[in-house]
């Protein structure tokens, strides 16, 4: 069994905490572990699982693959999407991989963005599961509702098998009357977005249902280089590849589909108001992290950092405050927050895709002052890494050096710097700055022009295949 992991998400209902750069997957909302690692680690204990197959957004790329390492889970392979075109294409890359050596794998396909909190029920029920799908069924884990949710798609039970049923239809969100239907009559499951199948059992379905998907899937997985401990796909290829579901493109419409009940404290964390249900509350009802306090306050999710937040006399809030943006919101709209996002996308405000921390595969960076003509940002480059050598066009630099030792090259000089010492760097000077030592390197960089956007960077060389 190779588990495949589903990383291309954005959880923009999670703004301002998740953003495009660094979505929900690679943050710890429940527990010390991120959202991607704690789907790594509930494998642990499973029979004959190998390494996962992870499949991911290009640019999240590097801080999938360390979250990965980090817990000791690194993947097998690695999968680059150049576009999002949705899970089939995703499964389909996956499967095209697992079969690349003439096995045939089961594929347990698992998004990155769930919680489970039981794991012994889920591996129960994925080890049940496992009969039919090796006798070729496509299985879905219906997860048993505990309420009637009007924000999940429903499954609809059939004719009985060992291990469960067959799938007798998958219907849409539905309206609370609905849903309060559903969950009495005792014939429907949440559609938790989780399947186990033979890896060419899935290929033979989408060829049937949705070949032109298959051949576009193909003909870029054929077109794929290695790139470090990545494959990229053809993205020429991939992006003409029609886009849907896994639901829509095969599971609708196989006459081989199952489905095996799930009861593990399952949440897909869709939004604020679900992980302010799943987490542990005070004897007001309140969520509370960071540094908070309240007052005749019930009902409310807070979430801040080291900045003290107050919340006095009100009910059902959530307030979430990060470095560079505040949300404030009715517990019953935070369906709605991905409407906050659309208008940022609209403004091309930088808050609907980056944190003021950005993270780079050499480190990351924390944007700590900005204004006309300046720019003032902590940098950390981890030992042993190196930034690319390059050059801006519009942007002086000065570097002070606050912690670690720092190697720079600017233009033909080579420099070893270390704590309090500085440089600069002109306008139009080629340069690198590499951390040769032991413990992270720490600086603070002032930048100085008539233009200061990240797109403003000319590279050279770059050990980690950037353009």
């Amino acid at each position: 069994m190779i588990p495949v992991i589903l990383c291309g998400g954005t959880g923009s209902r999670l703004w301002p905490l998740s953003r495009e750069a660094y979505p929900k997957q690679f943050l710890s909302l429940v527990g010390s572990e991120t959202m991607l690692q704690a789907t790594a680690l509930r494998l642990e204990g499973l029979a004959e699982v190998q390494a996962p197959i992870l499949v991911c957004n290009e640019s999240h790329r590097f801080a999938a693959a360390e979250q990965l390492q980090a817990v000791g889970r690194a993947a097998q392979s690695i999968l680059l999407e150049p576009c999002a075109r949705n899970t089939a294409p995703a499964i389909a890359l996956a499967a095209l991989a697992a079969v690349e050596n003439g096995e045939d794998p089961l594929l347990l396909v698992l998004p990155a963005d769930h919680v489970v909190a039981d794991r012994s029920a889920f591996q129960a029920a994925v080890t049940s599961a496992t009969p039919l799908a090796e006798a070729g069924r496509l299985v879905t884990f219906g997860i048993v509702p505990t309420c009637a949710e009007t924000g999940y798609g429903y499954i609809r039970s059939g004719a009985p098998l060992d291990c469960g049923w067959e799938v007798a239809e998958f219907v849409e969100k539905p309206d609370l009357a609905t849903a309060e239907k559903y969950v009495a009559s005792g014939e429907f499951n949440w559609n938790s977005g989780m399947f186990l199948f033979r890896a060419a059992r899935y290929l033979e379905e989408l060829a049937q249902h949705q070949p032109e998907m298959l051949e576009r899937c193909r003909a870029a997985f054929a077109g794929a280089s290695r790139d470090l401990d990545f494959t990229r796909v053809d993205a020429d290829v991939f992006a003409r590849c029609p886009a849907d579901s896994v639901d829509y493109a095969v599971m609708e419409k196989t006459e081989a589909a199952a489905v095996v009940p799930m009861d593990a404290g399952w949440s897909d964390v869709g939004s604020w108001s679900a992980l302010w249900e799943l987490a542990q509350k005070d004897e007001y009802g309140n969520l509370l992290q960071g540094d908070v306090l309240t007052e005749d306050a019930s009902g409310c999710l807070v979430h801040g950092g080291d900045r003290l937040i107050g919340v006095l006399g009100v009910r059902d809030l959530v307030v979430v405050d990060t470095d560079d943006a505040l949300m404030v919101a009715d517990k019953s709209r935070v369906q709605d927050v991905k409407k906050l996002v659309a208008q940022l996308k609209h403004s091309e405000r930088r808050e609907a895709e980056n944190h003021r921390k950005v993270f780079r595969p050499w480190g990351y960076y924390d944007s700590i002052d900005a204004g006309p003509r300046f720019q003032v940002k902590r940098i950390v480059v981890k030992p042993g890494c190196q930034l690319s050598l390059q050059m801006h066009h519009h942007r002086a630099e000065h570097w002070i050096v606050v912690r670690g030792t720092a190697r720079v090259t600017r233009g033909e000089d080579q420099l070893l710097l270390t704590e309090n010492e500085s440089t600069f760097i002109p306008l139009g000077v080629v340069h690198r700055l590499e951390n040769p030592g032991a413990i992270p390197l720490e600086l603070i960089e002032v930048q100085s022009g008539s233009y200061l956007g990240e797109d403003d960077i000319v590279r050279f060389e770059d050990q980690y295949g950037r353009d």
